[in-house]
């Protein structure tokens, strides 16, 4: 529809674009009616009535289109049409007609500019004729009209082609804000994914550096809340291990949050990374728990050099114990690490099913390390084996 109110292809303009369009507009036509106006008067020097009257009504008509204007870009095809019109007797309206023609333009719609074409060739014809039967001058020779059909042919192919460009470079414009924009949004995600990914890698670091240190504060108090045979001696001892894990989980605890707060960038704070080189503190601090704990590593090939690989081994033997001191308190575990360098390291623990009155809930724990493992590329499984068995078993892939 030639007529129909369309979507503007780009932004509003700012007041001062709109001002300097119209002061164009009104310059150019003021111009061209003042030589029309020297034209006539060079060879009439006393201009009648109706000369003066149809040059009121060429400066008339200039202000009107002028005033059309603001309506160019809700129906562009419409103001330029009528702009064109205009100039059939109008030459101050060539101004308007030109601001129109190159705001329909940067549509780059053929259609119209086929019909603004046509309009332009009737309206040049019709010029012809008017100014000719109006104002009555010297004979007109054929090559002065020839002149006037290229200048008017030149003058409608440069608005056109000045609107095709301003359009295209609108159009660019447009894109490449939309790509800044469409890059923003994607920083912003990815920002957002970040954060979140850190959230809970913070987390899970909390949860595993608590988890067991807590569970032994709670077995040991357990132990004084339900014996009442143990000597001073031993109440002063489990009073001291229940103090000097409660100290250990504040400290590490202040050491998680101090990551948090400060940062990545932070200079001389080093977050909670222990690998298979404390195992050996881990099993001590369950034996001392009264766990009964043994480790195999008579299959283990070295020790696995990658230090994601080593925090992640770690991370799930020391879950596995709390799990098994939690669920499964007084029975025996046992730990058994197997692989080389190429292939696999596998990890094995297992403790008995142990029967706790009113049964205990279980936690995120596990959860959580089956992820873990995932995320490094191997996976692990768990549950109540043949053998009647609680069973933690996980493959993680060792770099050679």
């Amino acid at each position: 529809m030639l007529f129909a109110t369309p979507t503007p292809p780009q932004a509003a303009l700012s007041r001062w674009s709109r001002v300097w369009r119209y002061l164009v507009a009104a310059v150019v036509g003021l111009g061209a009616w003042a030589v029309t106006l020297a034209e006539h008067t060079s060879f009439m020097p006393e201009l009648s009535g109706v000369v003066v009257v149809l040059t009121a009504l060429d400066l008339l008509l200039g202000v009107v289109t002028l005033c059309l204007l603001p309506l160019r870009r809700r129906y562009p095809v419409a103001v330029a049409c009528l702009t064109l019109a205009a100039t059939t007797v109008s030459t101050a309206s060539i101004g308007p007609a030109t601001i129109a023609l190159v705001s329909m333009a940067t549509w780059r719609r053929r259609s119209w500019v086929v019909v603004t074409a046509a309009v332009a060739l009737v309206t040049g014809v019709v010029s012809e004729v008017y100014y000719r039967t109006a104002f009555p001058g010297p004979p007109t020779e054929g090559f002065e009209v020839l002149l006037a059909v290229l200048v008017g042919i030149i003058y409608f192919i440069a608005t056109m082609a000045t609107g095709y460009y301003i359009g295209t470079r609108r159009e660019l414009v447009a894109s490449l804000q939309e790509q800044v924009a469409t890059a923003d949004r994607e920083r912003e995600l990815a920002s957002e994914r970040a954060r979140d990914a850190e959230r809970t890698r913070i987390a899970r670091e909390m949860h595993d550096v608590l988890a067991h240190r807590i569970s032994l504060v709670a077995l040991h108090a357990g132990a004084l809340a339900y014996r009442d045979d143990l000597t001073r001696e031993e109440t002063r001892e489990t009073a001291q291990t229940i103090q000097s894990n409660a100290q250990l989980a504040l400290s590490e605890l202040r050491q998680v949050l101090g990551v948090l707060r400060a940062g990545a960038d932070a200079v001389g704070i080093e977050p909670p990374q222990p690998t298979l080189a404390e195992l050996p503190a881990l099993l001590a601090d369950a034996r001392e728990a009264g766990s009964d704990v043994t480790l195999d590593t008579t299959d283990l090939a070295g020790e696995p050099g990658p230090q994601t690989l080593s925090r992640t081994s770690f991370r799930i033997v020391q879950e596995a114990l709390t799990n098994a001191r939690k669920h499964a308190p007084g029975e025996p575990v046992s730990v058994r690490l197997a692989g080389g360098p190429g292939g696999r390291l596998q990890i094995e623990v297992r403790n008995r099913v142990g029967a706790l009155p009113g049964g205990r809930p279980g936690g995120v724990g596990l959860a959580g390390l089956t992820e873990r493992a995932e995320l490094a590329g191997g996976e692990l499984e768990h549950g109540v084996g043949r053998d009647g068995q609680f069973v933690v078993e996980a493959r993680l892939p060792w770099p050679a």
